[in-house]
């Protein structure tokens, strides 16, 4: 049996899965680039009997219903602040939304003591052996485990070192997105955000997701992910000469602490998120930026990989088929969504679309189905499955 299991990334997927992993007996080490837990961030949601499910079977559902953030309701508005379209809360937040820093300390919590976590580090090679995984660090001695698996987001390490190169494995999806500020606090009240469009640009004030929210598009941009005064540069570049509230967003960056620029990505790896003793989860497998779905994948997909662990009783060759198997069809949800268009549409005429459509029949069926969709998996109740094993 394989017991000793590496994880990369402690935002959302790595802890969701360490969690389970280390319930049913693994020695779980989780991995993290920051020096310390990722405070902060947009809100994050999960909708649906699915979603529910594995967080009650994880004990979280009550305490993330206490630090769940209000529905928010997204007005957008002509240059002079006339109401042109609504988008509802429900659509963009689904039934429980919380701040993705909120989620991530509560999973922190629930696993710090069973697990190791190493902050201030990440792996710069894997080499695979008939018995396990040698792993080199960028500061760490070399280690040895038995399996590793990648959750460290749509820019994987781990993805790169075992699959191949990104350029080859995500596709970038024509807009990128900025999140400014974190959301000051966990209010249960209903909010509201404005927004407002130009031709290929949307920017929004207020609301859970962030005191500020952007997305435009754009070619591909070179620029270093870890270059925030840069990204500001570029931000305040696209959005020169825009009118509505954006000059004063914009005087505003420099006193923001919590800043995110990245691109919409999308992963593509035709079902097979595993390779020898190597598997993904999360967005370094199935993510599609802001396609509606990251944040509840992750969580269905570490209760699915580590599920089928415990009851192949560690052999990684009996359980990564049925993990990919499952969740290639599970994570067809995200689809070839792209939120860009239906955010920052690049003409006029795209926006005027859009705004008739968000008050349509149309609209509403789509928002069912995508409903629909969040449930359209057969979840097996593990937790059940293995404790029956166990006692065999």
């Amino acid at each position: 049996m394989s017991k000793s299991v590496l994880i990369s990334g402690a935002s959302i997927a790595g802890p969701a899965l360490a969690y389970w992993l280390s319930r049913y007996g693994f020695d779980v080490t989780v991995v993290e680039r920051a020096p310390e837990l990722r405070r902060g961030g947009q809100a994050v949601d999960f909708k649906g009997r699915t979603h529910f499910t594995v967080l009650e079977r994880m004990g979280l559902l009550d305490e993330l219903q206490q630090r769940r953030t209000g529905t928010t309701d997204t007005v957008l508005v002509d240059e002079h602040d006339r109401e042109l379209a609504v988008i509802s809360g429900e659509f963009t937040g689904g039934d429980l939304e919380i701040l993705r820093g909120d989620l991530s300390e509560i999973l922190y919590e629930r696993t710090a003591e069973r697990c190791e976590y190493v902050f201030g580090d990440s792996i710069s090679a894997l080499t695979e052996l008939d018995d396990g995984v040698r792993v080199a660090f960028e500061h760490g001695p070399d280690r040895t485990f038995d399996l590793v698996i990648g959750a460290d987001g749509i820019h994987s390490r781990v993805r790169g070192l075992t699959f191949g190169p990104e350029r080859k494995l995500v596709k970038y999806l024509g807009h990128y997105y900025c999140v400014a500020g974190a959301n000051p606090g966990n209010s249960a009240e209903r909010q509201v955000a404005r927004g407002h469009n130009v031709p290929g640009k949307l920017a929004v004030t207020g609301g859970s997701k962030g005191q500020q929210l952007y997305m435009f598009a754009s070619p591909e941009l070179d620029y270093s992910r870890d270059d925030v005064r840069a990204q500001r540069d570029i931000l305040r570049s696209v959005y020169a000469g825009v009118g509505w509230q954006v000059p004063r967003m914009l005087d505003e960056l420099d006193g923001f602490d919590d800043f995110y620029l990245d691109s919409l990505s999308q992963v593509r790896l035709d079902g097979r998120y595993t390779r020898g003793r190597v598997a993904l989860v999360g967005d370094s497998a199935y993510g599609n930026t802001l396609g509606g779905f990251g944040t509840g994948l992750a969580i269905v997909g570490a209760y699915v990989l580590a599920g089928e662990l415990a009851l192949a009783e560690g052999n990684h060759l009996a359980a990564y088929p049925r993990y990919d198997w499952i969740m290639k069809r599970y994570a067809k949800i995200a689809g070839n969504s792209n939120a860009g268009r239906f955010l920052a549409p690049t003409t006029a005429t795209g926006i005027k679309l859009r705004n008739w459509l968000l008050g349509s029949r149309m609209f509403r069926l789509m928002t069912q189905y995508a409903d629909k969709a969040a449930n359209d998996i057969d979840l097996r109740d593990y937790p059940a499955l293995v404790a029956a094993s166990s006692r065999r």
